[in-house]
């Protein structure tokens, strides 16, 4: 064989193996998402990119403005927690302050697990969604079809999701005490027990208004334990935190974290003590950290996330019978103006714990803030949307109104 002929043929077989090589790597990427399915259901799988497409004059902006917020408004009110900005994956802004234990002198960082509060019901919807996604559930299906006892005939899914169910709020029910004893702690079995034995009723026809409501969500806590045939605490672990090494997230265990985990304050450093109401979980519950909610958010991203007829199902408005740019999709908050422009959030408050969660789809910028001593200052991250896009919330300089 003469050299020409060689490195023809050597010129073939690379051609060869690099065609190999990528209709290996796409046949892969095709079969990521079955791949990844534990008891024949997806799991979230998270989205790797941490580069941010802004300039770093961009960058050096919100990060001054961010500091501007954060003394102004959060460090004068001796704020405890965790903030961040991101913008595709890449941390722009981070700070920690506070303490998970006042008492015991043990400082927030970058892995101290706080209480998200009702940021929490994304997660449960995001589980949810995974069910639907993987044939397991429809969207529409009836509760009672899945959940026996459910006394209640028009309720689904969707309506759960969504918080139309007409529902009352298990956390008003059970404060009779002819219905539940406080010195016993209430959890997610009891629920349906209570509703059918006292006869409580719907405070509206289903699918009629919006109430926003957390029995929706512990209900569907309960449908993901039915339906995974785990417990909603190893659910979550294995179909989202897991998946997505959100090492210092889980659902909290009065038993084993009690006495363990951070602790929640008022704005006079009070400790918050544990009551009957606060192993339920679903609506509230999840303790993480801002950057692991990171990573669920960029996972949000990933092509695999849901598919494209579900995904439209979640980020669009459901109460339209009042007037106003407030609405609600599955699972998720958001906020629409007449041009079409839409933000989505969601916020958090239980005891002294709040959070907030802003996700901007079309910036692909995360917004999150977690605080164990309470204040309302958390709800101010939704200031920095200014800073990415033509929104009308802005962190005013000095001389002017913060919030517009």
């Amino acid at each position: 064989m003469n050299y020409s002929t060689f490195l023809k043929y050597t010129a073939m077989a690379a051609a060869t193996i690099t065609i190999l090589s990528c209709s290996k790597e796409k046949k892969e990427a095709l079969k990521t998402k079955e791949d990844t399915k534990i008891n024949g259901i997806y799991t979230l799988q998270p989205y790797d990119s941490n580069k941010s497409t802004l300039s770093q004059s961009k960058k050096q902006q919100i990060k001054d403005s961010m500091q501007y917020l954060y003394d102004k408004e959060f460090a004068t009110n001796k704020f405890s927690g965790a903030v961040l900005v991101a913008q595709n994956g890449e941390i722009i802004y981070e700070k920690y302050d506070g303490m998970s234990d006042f008492k015991n002198k043990k400082t927030i960082d970058q892995n101290t697990p706080l209480h998200i509060a009702s940021v929490s019901k994304v997660l449960t919807a995001t589980a949810t969604l995974l069910l639907i996604d993987s044939k397991k559930i429809q969207l529409d299906q009836k509760v009672n079809t899945i959940l026996p006892d459910f006394p209640y005939e028009d309720i689904t899914i969707r309506t759960l999701l969504n918080h139309r169910t007409g529902l009352r709020n298990y956390s008003y029910f059970v404060d009779k005490k002819e219905i539940w004893n406080k010195r016993d702690t209430l959890q997610n079995s009891d629920l349906i027990p209570i509703i059918n034995k006292h006869n409580i009723q719907l405070e509206f026809k289903t699918g009629t208004r919006f109430s926003y409501c957390n029995t929706n969500y512990a209900i569907l806590a309960l449908i993901i334990e039915k339906i995974t045939k785990m417990d909603y605490r190893t659910a979550m672990k294995k179909l989202i935190f897991k998946p997505l090494d959100m090492k210092n997230t889980f659902v909290f265990d009065m038993k084993k974290n009690g006495d363990t985990c951070s602790n929640s304050y008022k704005g006079n450093y009070i400790q918050y003590p544990l009551n009957h109401l606060d192993d339920i979980y679903g609506d509230k519950n999840i303790y993480s950290t801002v950057r692991d909610l990171l990573k669920f958010d960029m996972a949000t991203y990933n092509p695999s996330f849901l598919n494209k007829n579900l995904l439209k199902e979640v980020y669009k408005g459901y109460s339209y019978e009042s007037r106003g740019t407030r609405n609600y999709g599955l699972g998720i908050r958001l906020l629409e103006w007449e041009d079409g422009k839409q933000l989505f959030y969601h916020n958090g408050w239980w005891h002294g714990s709040t959070s907030a969660y802003v996700t901007m789809k079309k910036e692909k910028a995360t917004l999150i803030c977690i605080s164990n001593k309470y204040t309302r200052k958390t709800y101010y991250m939704k200031l920095a949307t200014g800073l990415f896009g033509d929104y009308p919330f802005h962190i005013r300089k000095k001389g002017e109104a913060l919030l517009e």
